[in-house]
Order: structure tokens, then C-alpha cells, then sequence
């Protein structure tokens, strides 16, 4: 299924993948359809596409999600091959994932869940008041009220506050790439002007972090200003340019690129 990890010669090299194929368990056939890209220290790929083209898919077999399996090509991480790390391993090596659709989880506040999440990611256990005031910061960056850090995860939360819940999680764990899963998606302009504030802010405070945007609209990018954006047809990518790629996407739409060579 998978051939050892290519050698890096860019030490800034984050996330490797070569010609990677995925399908769902109970699929027949494959969804990622020879996907490729390489994400360094620093860089923000926007990945855009339309229903069906294997964005969500792509996420998915990132975090290694038991709901699909690589059957050819590598995905490679700091020069390491990861096709048999589990979804664990790999949020401890600081890979993040931001949910398009957050889970719920009952019994567990916000703050016992970050606690566990930092000592698993980091090895520390921060006291409850240390925890405390770290996330009270980053939740008036994120306009959160301060009651938010008591709740249950994700439980009765509008749109709005399970992405910014999500951008708080990113900024507390610190990874060294994230992988946003249509953060956008369900917020209103106000919402998602206040995400990508928070997104801007993690960035200032660790320029290093790489990340992968994946998206439908361009209005996020506006926000954010990645430095490619990549569009995925059909399991591949068929076209990589700036945001003058996206902005021909929201004239023009993904029809214009169905059947163009990668």
C-alpha cells in the first residue's frame, strides 16, 4: 500500500503526498485519485473544489480515519512515512485537524478536554488555573464568553462558536501543521471575519505553522490570503495558481476545469 517516504532536502518541508489514492472502506473505487502537494513551514494552501471532488476525503485520510484507507502512493510528514500511524500518533506529532462538523461530547468541558488534549500533545499538565487564564486570552481574542471554558464540548454550541472552539484548540496545542476542513462553513461574515482574526493570530505568534485550507468559497481566502490555492476535480488536482485562482473560480465556477490536466 505504501513505498517508502521520499527523501527531504527542504528541511522546511512539512507534508509530503505523492500520487496518493483513498476510498472509503465500504467503497468500491477510489475518491483520492492521485493526489499530490507539498506544504512547507510557513505556507497556507487553500484546497477548493466542488461536492463530491474528495476534499472532506483528503482530511480525513490525513487524520487517518478508520472510515478510509490509502491503497496507493505516500504521505509523508518531516520526511517520515506515516501510512501506519494511527490518527493518535499523528495529533501527538502536531498534526491538527479542524472539523467541518465538530463532535459533541458530553461530560467533558471545554477545559478538562484541553487538559487532556495538552498533556497528550505536549506532555504537560497544566494546572486548572493555568489552563484557565491561557484559554480565557484566546477566548476574548475570539470574542467567546468567558462562561464558554465550562461548557460542554461542543454541546448546544451555534455554528459560530464550535469554529471558534476549534481555532482556540488549534492555538493551544500548537501544532506544526493544521489542516482546517471548511472552517468557513455555516458562519455568518461576522463569524467567520472573527475566525480568520484567530487564525491570523496564531500565525503572528508561530509563523511557522503550515496550513491547509480546504474550502468552497472564497471569501475565507480573502481573509487569509494563502500563498497557493489548489483545485481538487475528481480526486486531483487540476490547477494551482494564487488567489487570482480563486477569484477565477468564483466567476467562472469548477466547470471550467473539469478534464484539465494536473
Amino acid at each position: 500500500m505504501s513505498e517508502a517516504a521520499p527523501t527531504v532536502v527542504d528541511a522546511r518541508e512539512l507534508l509530503r503526498l505523492t500520487d496518493v489514492h483513498a476510498k472509503a472502506i465500504e467503497g468500491d473505487h477510489d475518491i483520492l485519485r492521485g493526489f499530490s502537494l507539498t506544504v512547507r513551514e510557513g505556507e497556507i494552501h487553500a484546497i477548493m473544489g466542488p461536492n463530491g471532488s474528495g476534499k472532506s476525503t483528503l482530511a480525513s485520510t490525513l487524520l487517518s480515519s478508520p472510515a478510509y484507507e490509502v491503497t496507493s502512493g505516500t504521505i509523508a510528514y518531516k520526511g517520515d512515512d506515516i501510512a501506519t500511524w494511527s490518527t493518535t500518533e499523528r495529533a501527538q506529532r502536531g498534526i491538527f485537524l479542524g472539523f467541518q462538523y465538530p463532535q459533541e461530547i458530553a461530560g467533558v468541558s471545554v477545559l478538562q478536554f484541553l487538559r487532556q488534549a495538552l498533556s497528550a500533545r505536549k506532555g504537560i499538565d497544566l494546572s486548572i488555573l493555568e489552563l484557565r487564564l491561557a484559554a480565557m486570552d484566546w477566548m476574548k481574542r475570539l470574542g467567546m464568553d468567558s462562561a464558554f471554558i465550562d461548557r460542554h464540548l461542543n454541546q448546544g454550541f451555534s455554528g459560530g462558536e464550535k469554529k471558534r472552539n476549534e481555532i482556540m484548540q488549534m492555538a493551544m496545542l500548537e501544532p506544526d501543521l493544521a489542516i482546517l476542513d471548511e472552517t468557513d462553513s455555516g458562519l455568518d461574515i461576522d463569524a467567520l471575519r472573527i475566525v480568520a482574526k484567530g487564525i491570523r493570530e496564531v500565525r503572528a505568534l508561530r509563523p511557522q505553522l503550515g496550513i491547509v485550507v480546504i474550502t468552497h468559497y472564497q471569501r475565507l481566502l480573502d481573509e487569509l490570503q494563502p500563498d497557493f490555492v489548489h483545485v481538487l476535480v475528481d480526486g486531483r488536482i487540476v490547477a494551482s495558481g494564487g488567489m487570482e485562482l480563486a477569484v477565477q473560480l468564483e466567476g467562472a465556477g469548477y466547470d471550467s476545469f473539469r478534464g484539465e490536466p494536473k
